[in-house]
C-alpha cells in the first residue's frame, strides 16, 4: 500500500499471501475483488451490520478496505462472512480485519484516498445506516432514482407480514410507509423511504435475497410513484408518520393479529438480525443468503423467533348459515394441517382453528384475513387460547367441535410434498389434480357448475391429463368451490385435488 495514502494503525504493512489473523479494528480489509466491481457493491457488504464511515478502494490491486462506525459493527461482518463467503460479480471475496484502526481523510492529492461518508449531503443518519460517497470513489454521482421501491417476494412459504418488511427495509434508512397487495397472483407491496439515498442502498443489497432460508425471495425496483397515499393503518398498510388513521374495514390492526415485537418504530428487533449486528443466519448454498429467518431441521415446520407459538386462530364474521367445522378445515388447511376445529355454541360467527405450528396459523392469517366468504368478510387473527379443548362427554356441542389430528387429506403431514412449493394466495383460477382418465372437460365443468360455480375458462395441462386449470367468476366462488369440491369422490377410491393457482387461463 502506498506510504502516501492516509492511514493510522499499528503496523503499516504490505500484506503478502496470507496474512496472520488481526485483531478486531473498525477497519475491514476485503481482497479479490475482480475488476468492474463498483465501491457502491462493496459498500453494501457492509451496510447490514451497521454504519459505514469510509471507504478506501485499491483498484490495481483487487482490494479494499471498509471503515465501520463500530468495531461491534466490524466484527458481526467479519464473522458472518467468515462462515459464509460473499460474491461479488458471482467471485468470492474474503473479508478479514485489518490492521489499520481508522481511515483519515485529508486533503493530500492521493490516487487512492479514503472516501468519507457525507453528514449533510442527502444524510438522513437513521438505524445502522451511513449514507457513504462510495460512488463518488469512481467520480459518479448516485443515480436520480425516487424514494418508493416496488417489491416482489417469490416463492412465499413462510410469512410475509407488513412487520416482517419494516424490520428488513428500515435498517436502510427511514421507513415511511408500506402498503401490501397481491396483483397477478404474486406477493407485493411499495415501500417509501424518507430519502431516495436509503432506497438506492436497500434496493443493491437485498434485491435478490431471500428473506427465510430457501424462499421468500426478494425482486426489487424502483417504483414511478414519488408518494405514497396510505389511507389506513392495519396489517396490509401502514404510514408510521400518522397514529391518527382508522383501521379501515375487512382488516384487523396489526397489533391485535400480530402481537409480537415486529412492530413499528420503538420495538427492539425481533429477528435474527439484531440492531447493529448483522445477520445470524448463513445461507443456504446457490443462495444469496436469507436475511432473516432460518427454518428448523424438519421441512415444513418453521421456527420464527418472535412470533409466540401460538397455533390457534380466532375467525370471525363467519356466516353462522353456511359456515362448518369441515368447510374451515378444508379452507384453512390449503395453508397448513388443521387439527381441530370449534365454532363457538353461542356466537356461530365466531370460530377457533387450531394449525399444526404458529407457522402454519401465520401463514393462514397472511392469506385468509379479509377474505370473502359466503357473503362475508372474514377476519383471521392468533387466539389467546393456546389449544383447543374437546368437549367432555355429555357435553351439549352439537357437533360444533372436531378433531382432525389423524385426517388423511393434510397436505403437509409429508415433509418432502411438493404442496409446500405451490401455497399461494385464493384466487378465481383453481389448479385440480388427480383427474381419473375417465373424467372428461364437461364432466369437470358441470361438477363445478352443480355447486354454484361459474365457469370462465378451463384447460388440461398438455404433459399431464391428470392436472388442469379452471377459472371461475371470482375469488368467492373459488373459495366456496374449493370447500366443496377438495376430495371429491369420482368413485374407485379416486379423490379430487384441489388448490389456489397462481396462473391464469
Amino acid at each position: 500500500m502506498s506510504n502516501s495514502t492516509s492511514v493510522t494503525g499499528n503496523e503499516k504493512k504490505k500484506s503478502k499471501g496470507k496474512r496472520s489473523p488481526c485483531s478486531p479494528s473498525r477497519v475491514v480489509h476485503i481482497r479479490q475483488i475482480t475488476d468492474g466491481v463498483t465501491g457502491a457493491e462493496v459498500v453494501s457488504l457492509g451496510l447490514p451490520f451497521g454504519k459505514v464511515t469510509n471507504i478506501l478502494m485499491l483498484r490495481g490491486k483487487g482490494q479494499a478496505f471498509l471503515e465501520m462506525a463500530s468495531i461491534d459493527a466490524a466484527v458481526s461482518m467479519v464473522n458472518y462472512y467468515a462462515l459464509a463467503t460473499p460474491l461479488l460479480h458471482n467471485q468470492p471475496v474474503y473479508v478479514q480485519y485489518s490492521n489499520y484502526k481508522e481511515l483519515r481523510t485529508d486533503n493530500q492529492h492521493n490516487q487512492a484516498r479514503p472516501q468519507p461518508a457525507p453528514q449533510c449531503v442527502n444524510a438522513v443518519q437513521h438505524g445502522n445506516l451511513g449514507i457513504t460517497s462510495a460512488l463518488a470513489a469512481e467520480g459518479g454521482v448516485l443515480p436520480s432514482n425516487g424514494s418508493v421501491l416496488r417489491i416482489v417476494v417469490e416463492n412465499v412459504f413462510c410469512p410475509v407480514t407488513l412487520d416482517i418488511l419494516y424490520q428488513i427495509f428500515s435498517k436502510f434508512g427511514l421507513v415511511l410507509k408500506i402498503v401490501m397487495f397481491h396483483k397477478n397472483n404474486q406477493f407485493q407491496a411499495l415501500l417509501q423511504y424518507a430519502d431516495a439515498t436509503n432506497a438506492y442502498y436497500a434496493k443493491m443489497s437485498l434485491d435478490g435475497h431471500c428473506i427465510y432460508a430457501g424462499c421468500c425471495t426478494l425482486h426489487i425496483d424502483f417504483s414511478k410513484l414519488t408518494n405514497l397515499t396510505v389511507k389506513y393503518n392495519n396489517d396490509k398498510s401502514r404510514d408510521f408518520t400518522r397514529t391518527d388513521l382508522p383501521f379501515g374495514d375487512g382488516q384487523r390492526n396489526v397489533e391485535t393479529s400480530l402481537p409480537t415485537p415486529f412492530g413499528p418504530p420503538g420495538f427492539a428487533p425481533a429477528l435474527g438480525f439484531p440492531q447493529g449486528a448483522g445477520p445470524s443466519v448463513l445461507p443456504v448454498p446457490g443462495a444469496l443468503g436469507p436475511l432473516m429467518v432460518t427454518t428448523s431441521a424438519t421441512p415444513g415446520h418453521m421456527t420464527i423467533p418472535g412470533i409466540p407459538g401460538n397455533s390457534v386462530l380466532l375467525v370471525s364474521n363467519l356466516n353462522p348459515e353456511a359456515i362448518t367445522p369441515y368447510g374451515l378445515f378444508i379452507l384453512f388447511g390449503v395453508y397448513g394441517d388443521v387439527h381441530r376445529v370449534k365454532i363457538m355454541f353461542k356466537k356461530r360467527g365466531i370460530a377457533l382453528v387450531q394449525m399444526a405450528d404458529a407457522t402454519q396459523a401465520q401463514l393462514a392469517i397472511n392469506n385468509l384475513n379479509g377474505q370473502r366468504l359466503y357473503g362475508r368478510v372474514m377476519h383471521a387473527t392468533l387466539s389467546k387460547y393456546q389449544t383447543i379443548q374437546l368437549p367432555r362427554e355429555g357435553q351439549e356441542d352439537k357437533g360444533l367441535t372436531k378433531d382432525y389430528s389423524n385426517s388423511p387429506l393434510h397436505r403437509f403431514k409429508n415433509p418432502c410434498s411438493k404442496n409446500f412449493q405451490n401455497i399461494f394466495p385464493p384466487s378465481a383460477t383453481l389448479h385440480l389434480s388427480n383427474i381419473p382418465p375417465s373424467v372428461t372437460v364437461d364432466d369437470l365443468k358441470n361438477l363445478f357448475t352443480s355447486k354454484g360455480s361459474t365457469v370462465k375458462g378451463f384447460k388440461f395441462f398438455q404433459k399431464d391429463c391428470k392436472m388442469a386449470l379452471i377459472q371461475l367468476g371470482s375469488v368467492e366462488e373459488a373459495v366456496h368451490a374449493l370447500i366443496e369440491l377438495h376430495n371429491h369422490d369420482f368413485g374407485e377410491n379416486q379423490h379430487l385435488r384441489v388448490s389456489f393457482s397462481k396462473s391464469s387461463i
